[in-house]
């Protein structure tokens, strides 16, 4: 009998997959995946609604990327960060950053490499690693402040080293990584000749007094990093699925030639306004990170009402909480638990580590603020009957 073949076999249904089912079946307040309850800024959906009335991009863009686009991912690289991008050469419009990543392992990881995995990680990192035939290595981060050890990052590397697979700000912990910590790291990667492909996608949402800082900005790193991210998460189209990778032109080549027989183009309208949303004013993500405050300092007061211990994130829109004090289970009966009995949905974190580390979050969850005001506090009141 004909089955699926050997390589997806260890994958089962995405853990954001079987929490979004069981929030709907039981009416839960969502604070599972990371998706916004709220619409993107009107006068970026305006642009959009432009490029699709316009008659010119209607079809296929060039597959690496429509000009515009690849040039206002390059002019955002150089003002926020002053990297010095190719638009031409130096730069691949992706579905999304899920698409980024994943072609930047097929183009630039071989069968047999190793990639160093910090861990938790976002969850298509492993399964994209194992379908290129390259072996994960694990570094776990240590809570609760989401800490890494410099000497098992150390002894993670090794000949067979090709990667590392970097995030920051950090999904699912909300950490930002120091720029001490990121030379750490870029400093073993020069000792070993190793890539980076850092996945970026939450670089403006940070909460003051952290910044973020791309690991490609360090001395020597430009050379060895492909960066990705999205549009998903600093404008509130995750719904678009439109990313990109950037760096410098010998590796991004490798990005492209994988891309190219993955998803070949992307949605054409969404890339026009796509340049036009990565050429907002320096307020506009004043404004974003000010409106997160409000969200995060809410989805604390959330937390802390229901018993549940949690450092509060540096960025992203996500924090980690630790329910030993209210729950006996493990991270799996938590989630179970708060929805089917509380009715708010959060994401277990085990299912972002390996075997050897998961128990480090066992009594943790992951709850997203990318939510209305309201739906936080109406989150944080259900929570509440956790503490009886």
């Amino acid at each position: 009998m004909p089955t699926f073949a050997n390589r997806v076999l260890p994958f089962g249904t995405t853990i954001f997959s079987e929490i979004n089912t069981l929030a709907a079946q039981h009416g839960a307040i969502n604070l599972g995946q990371g998706r916004p309850d709220f619409d993107a800024p009107v006068n970026i959906i305006e642009e959009a609604v432009k490029a699709l009335q316009s008659g010119q991009h209607n079809q296929y863009p060039p597959g690496i990327g429509a000009p515009e686009f690849r040039r206002g991912i390059a002019n955002h690289a150089s003002k926020v960060y002053g990297l010095d991008v190719d638009p031409d050469r130096g730069v691949v419009a992706t579905a999304g950053a899920t698409e980024a990543i994943f072609a930047s392992i097929l183009g630039l990881v071989d069968p047999g490499d190793e990639v160093i995995v910090i861990e938790p990680y976002f969850d298509s990192y492993v399964p994209n690693l194992l379908m290129a035939g390259a072996t994960p290595v694990f570094v776990p981060l240590h809570p609760p402040e989401w800490t890494l050890d410099p000497d098992e990052l150390k002894a993670a590397f090794s000949p067979r080293t090709r990667a590392v697979l970097w995030n920051s700000p950090q999904n699912p912990t909300g950490r930002v990584f120091s720029v001490e910590e990121m030379t750490v790291l870029a400093n073993l990667c020069i000792e070993h000749d190793v890539l980076v492909i850092s996945d970026e996608v939450y670089e403006h949402l940070v909460f003051e007094p952290a910044r973020h800082i791309p690991i490609a900005s360090l001395p020597g790193m430009f050379e060895r990093t492909v960066t990705a991210s999205s549009l998903g998460k600093s404008y509130s189209v995750t719904g678009w699925k439109v990313g990109w990778v950037y760096g410098p032109p010998e590796l991004v080549a490798g990005v492209m030639r994988a891309h190219q027989f993955v998803t070949f183009a992307v949605h054409h309208p969404s890339q026009l306004a796509g340049a036009y949303a990565l050429a907002q004013p320096g307020t506009y993500y004043e404004e974003l990170q000010a409106m997160y405050t409000v969200k995060r300092d809410l989805m604390m007061e959330a937390l802390t009402g229901a018993g549940i211990k949690a450092k509060t994130p540096e960025g992203t829109y996500f924090v980690m909480g630790d329910f030993s004090d209210i729950f006996d289970g493990d991270d799996l009966a938590f989630t179970q638990h708060l929805i089917t009995e509380i009715g708010v949905a959060c994401i277990p974190p085990s299912p972002f580590y390996s075997d050897e580390h998961r128990h480090l979050v066992g009594k943790m969850a992951r709850f997203a603020f990318c939510k209305n005001d309201d739906t936080l506090r109406q989150a944080g009141e259900r929570m509440k009957k956790l503490l009886k």
